[in-house]
């Protein structure tokens, strides 16, 4: 399942919608507005394989990796974030459920860098590998 956070744009949401990406966002679909990051942990929990979108750089811990979600951190502008979310999803280190489950990405414009649950490093990977 893909999770946005609830401060992702409706713009971006249409363009989601519009390229057929699957998604629910919390403070719509999933939980109620306003929900505190302390709370998106344990909702992740009873969620199954989700992978949460956001822009909330305080998500991007090595501490947070878990084998049961992936956590994304978009660090790109507003008006960027549904395009780096479908480029993300079509990586091919990253483009079905089981490889991103465990990991907590950084996502910018020239490429990723992950923590995996279970591992010491972070790695670093380009777009085009």
């Amino acid at each position: 399942m893909n999770l946005l956070d609830e401060n992702v744009r409706d713009d971006q949401r249409t363009l989601l919608r519009q390229w057929r990406i699957p998604f629910r966002q919390v403070g719509k679909e999933i939980s109620r507005a306003g929900t505190q990051d302390d709370n998106l942990l344990p909702l992740l929990h009873r969620l199954k394989c989700p992978t949460l979108f956001t822009q909330d750089k305080d998500f991007f811990k090595h501490e947070l990796c878990h084998r049961a979600y992936c956590l994304v951190w978009l660090d790109v502008t507003n008006i960027e974030v549904a395009f780096y979310l479908r480029r993300f999803l079509r990586h091919p280190a990253f483009s079905t459920q089981a490889q991103r489950m465990g990991k907590v990405v950084r996502v910018h414009p020239d490429g990723l860098h992950f923590w995996q649950a279970g591992e010491a490093g972070r790695v670093s990977v380009k777009w085009g590998e």
